[in-house]
């Protein structure tokens, strides 16, 4: 079953990397009493995820804390590693955009997100969305139909709901 708006966010544990390496991050501590803009994709320096869905919350971070949201968080289905590279090329790390890696597809299949493409390498993959949660409970929720698109579950878009 898929996520959808009124739902209580899954816990879990995922990992951020920091200066000193890993670092496990409880999700049901990251929504307690919390505002969070929280979107997936499919893969850390892939195309769309690249050019068009991870930019457009760099661009939009201001814009989430001037209405009072507390952390915008990308989750992918990546090493901790990979996505502490991509923070730094793609400068989220500078703009406060958190990404989060769920290695092992947990939290993504526990959401009902979670897909494969064998031919295009793609395994235990997140579907491309944005979300937007009170104290862990779903008040926006924007699910791309098309996976290789970043219109619905674009910074803009989920910003716009707030």
């Amino acid at each position: 079953m898929t996520i959808s708006v009124g739902d209580t966010l899954p816990g879990g544990t995922v990992l951020e990397m920091s200066e000193e390496g890993p670092v496990a991050i409880d999700l049901d501590m990251l929504f307690k009493g919390r505002k969070v803009a929280l979107f997936g994709l499919p893969g850390a320096f892939t195309g769309p995820c690249s050019t068009a869905h991870l930019p457009s919350f760099i661009r939009t971070k201001a814009q989430f804390d001037a209405k009072g949201v507390d952390d915008v968080v990308c989750i992918s289905n990546n090493d901790p590693f990979v996505l502490g590279a991509w923070a730094k090329e793609s400068g989220a790390d500078t703009a406060g955009v958190r990404l989060l890696g769920d290695a092992e597809a947990t939290f993504i299949k526990a959401l009902g997100l979670d897909f494969s493409a064998p031919a295009i390498g793609l395994i235990n993959r997140s579907s491309r969305y944005a979300l937007y949660a009170e104290d862990g409970v779903v008040k926006v929720f924007h699910l791309e139909e098309d996976g290789g698109q970043c219109t619905v579950s674009s910074g803009e878009s989920l910003l716009a709901e707030i």
